[in-house]
């Protein structure tokens, strides 16, 4: 007798959806690797996420990918056949988008870690959308600063640029590095990315399209994720995460937000809470949101980081 995992469908829907324990069967018998302290590297600033979690949530994620990444490298064989020679190794391509605040750095770092070492060892590179952002002398000349993290605030054109050399497997390609600390992009300070077997790409905007180009990020990626949760939870984990930095980051003098360090507790919650409703959230409500449903799956994730639900596309 064949054993199967049971989810949830629905005819409407483009997704398989599945709850933590439906989820979790999935893991099968693959063995967890990491401990407890090579987890807390990974971790954000405003988040606990445990062991318990990685071998519910990412442990089957990082079997799935895996079987999709065997997939590719069977087509890449057999393009390689058909054209008659050997072309450049291809980078397989994983993108992770989301609100701010949802965790989207942390999944990444986790996923990047769990993907180096399966099943053998593996080059996984792991690039923000954030060293592409315009650099911030430009954005208050265009007036964008109240932009910032909009698709108007990046240099889409150099993001894509990027990509297409890595997917031509180019050698050596070159990102542009961000400071959370200055706000701003580093000079003369670039990551390089040199023909890893796989690239992680995290940000806001790399499922989003407009309708003024022919080219976009997603036309790159092979396996796309979201990381999804309510806005009132957004908001609340992203005011923490403000009055935590209140207290560690914004006290370094060469910060930008150092004016922040002084303010009241109180002072600090009203602060973030309109930066999150004048940006943030409404950032999320035009732009990030709307494209959820492009992601090949879905991670919605309910109090204290905790993935409730996992939807898969079909």
């Amino acid at each position: 007798m064949i054993e199967t995992t049971s989810y949830t469908t629905e005819p409407i829907s483009p997704f398989l959806t599945f709850d933590r324990a439906q989820w979790a069967e999935l893991r099968k018998s693959v063995p967890l690797k990491l401990t407890e302290q090579d987890l807390k590297p990974l971790l954000g600033i405003n988040e606990e996420l445990s062991l318990e979690e990685v071998s519910t949530i990412y442990l089957p994620l990082v079997r799935l990918i895996n079987y999709y990444i065997e997939e590719n490298l069977r087509r890449q064989t057999v393009l390689n056949r058909f054209l008659g020679g050997q072309h450049p190794k291809v980078p397989y391509i994983i993108s992770i988008a989301g609100s701010v605040a949802v965790g989207k750095s942390t999944s990444a770092r986790i996923i990047q870690s769990l993907l180096s070492h399966w099943p053998n060892s593996r080059k996984v590179d792991l690039i923000t959308t954030d060293g592409f952002l315009h650099p911030l002398n430009i954005l208050q000349e265009r007036d964008l600063l109240q932009k910032k993290g909009f698709p108007i605030s990046y240099d889409t054109p150099k993001l894509i640029q990027f990509l297409a050399d890595i997917k031509s497997g180019k050698a050596k390609v070159t990102a542009p590095i961000y400071s959370h600390l200055t706000y701003d992009i580093i000079p003369d300070q670039f990551d390089v990315v040199d023909q890893p077997d796989i690239l992680i790409l995290e940000g806001l905007n790399v499922l989003q399209i407009s309708n003024k180009a022919k080219t976009f990020v997603s036309d790159f990626v092979d396996f796309s994720i979201y990381v999804d949760a309510e806005e009132d939870l957004l908001k609340t984990w992203y005011v923490r995460r403000f009055l935590k930095f209140r207290q560690s980051a914004f006290n370094n003098p060469n910060s930008y937000f150092k004016h922040y360090a002084t303010l009241s507790e109180q002072e600090a919650i009203e602060t973030a809470s309109t930066i999150w409703n004048n940006i943030n959230g409404l950032n999320l409500k035009e732009n990030i949101l709307p494209t959820r449903e492009r992601a090949n799956l879905i991670l919605k994730k309910g109090a204290n980081h905790a993935v409730e639900l996992v939807k898969l596309r079909k």
